[in-house]
């Protein structure tokens, strides 16, 4: 089954009421790698963010993060989803929604997330594994965040 998320999005008419501007199923749904669909919900440059305008983020191309800047995404997992081990320069804020889904880090630790449960990724190594026979959806908000360093001073940088 295809990643179908509805997307209301509000803002203002010219006399300063509030409006909703987009109400569809959000249109720019993607895939990366066997097993997994994605959709870019929304996205932000710099901070504080600026609400003016009607202009649709969400038309562009996107990386897994945006420097200086917000991406909110779905994600869906398929079961057995092909493997990537990765790390954002970001913190990551992730909500299963449906499903269940294995968040495997680089020293072989696995945590089990269930629908319901949220994970504060801090610019670790993981990677994602669906080892039910249900699809499992996650909703994430990737904040832009300077790399985390070692005790030696090396830079953590985004891989994968």
């Amino acid at each position: 089954m295809s990643l179908q998320i509805r997307r209301v999005v509000t803002g203002h008419t010219p006399a300063g009421r509030a409006t909703v501007k987009i109400d569809e199923i959000a249109k720019n749904v993607i895939s990366n790698r066997p097993g997994a669909s994605s959709c870019v919900i929304w996205s932000t440059s710099g901070f504080p963010v600026d609400n003016q305008g009607d202009t649709d983020p969400t038309s562009g191309s996107f990386s897994t993060t945006r420097e200086d800047g917000t991406v909110f995404r779905i994600v869906r997992y398929e079961p057995g989803v092909t493997p990537r081990n990765h790390r954002t320069d970001s913190i990551d804020y992730a909500v299963v929604i449906s499903g269940q889904i294995d968040m495997e880090l680089d020293d072989g630790e696995v945590v089990t997330l269930k629908a319901g449960d949220v994970l504060v990724q801090r610019g670790t190594i993981h990677n994602w594994v669906n080892r039910t026979e249900e699809a499992c959806v996650v909703a994430f908000i990737l904040v832009a965040a300077k790399p985390v360093t070692t005790a030696d001073g090396k830079p953590l940088n985004a891989v994968g």
